[in-house]
């Protein structure tokens, strides 16, 4: 069976083409939907150029698709990228969702609309476990956006390991921060990791801080063999 992710480069993106993989699918492409709206509702859109990247880190086909990104008519290009896939002979549409009954209902709806299967495994999983799931599997998760209580710039541009996630769960405790960011107090990207055949080096970035919440801009990166 044939299937695509619906693709961001954060790590939910990335684990939901990970769980594909590991139950079987052959994951034929990567779907990035590129918003001009920075507050899209239904896609990620910090550092999403570098998807490019690490589709080939990946070794899988990414097909890019453009949106205005208004509520609601981003559904419509979304459709259209949908049926492209079910064309070139996808059966299968791989999301990260975690606990967005906004993104995965619509979602849902357009592939029964479409005729493929909607599939979501990361879906309602233990926030903690997750994470730690992440981590145990050799991920490298960089933080790239905050917008929360309790994360401040220096949170910008930190790699998710066990000491980190200790920190987060202090933030959960006292703030009520989901740990797996769900509520989109944070945004990821994935450096590296176990379905990457290379990995993803920063060459230059800097951070965009305004009062509360601030985003890394990476300017440019590279791909280097694994060690």
């Amino acid at each position: 069976m044939k299937a695509a992710v619906l693709f961001s480069g954060g790590k939910d993106s990335t684990m939901a083409a990970y769980k594909a993989m590991e139950n079987g699918w052959e994951v034929k492409y990567l779907l990035s939907m590129h918003s001009e709206n920075p507050h899209s509702y239904m896609f990620h859109v910090p550092n999403i150029h570098l998807t490019q990247l690490i589709s080939q880190a990946m070794e899988i086909p990414l097909i890019q698709a453009k949106t205005p990104g208004e509520k609601e008519e981003e559904l419509k290009d979304l459709k259209n990228a949908l049926l492209g896939l079910k064309e070139r002979g996808v059966d299968a549409i791989f999301t990260g969702a975690l606990a967005s009954e906004y993104q995965k209902s619509r979602i849902d709806n357009l592939c029964q609309e479409v005729g493929l299967e909607s599939h979501a495994p990361l879906w309602h999983q233990d926030p903690e476990e997750y994470m730690r799931e992440v981590i145990d599997l050799g991920f490298e998760v960089m933080i790239t956006s905050v917008a929360a209580e309790g994360l401040d710039e220096s949170w910008l541009g930190k790699i998710i390991d066990y000491d980190l996630l200790d920190e987060l769960k202090e933030l959960h405790e006292k703030y009520g921060l989901h740990l797996a960011f769900e509520g989109g107090e944070a945004e990821t990207l994935v450096l590296d990791g176990p379905i990457f055949k290379e990995r993803l080096h920063i060459m230059s970035s800097k951070k965009v801080w305004t009062v509360d919440s601030g985003y890394v801009v990476i300017e440019d990166a590279i791909l280097k063999e694994k060690s």
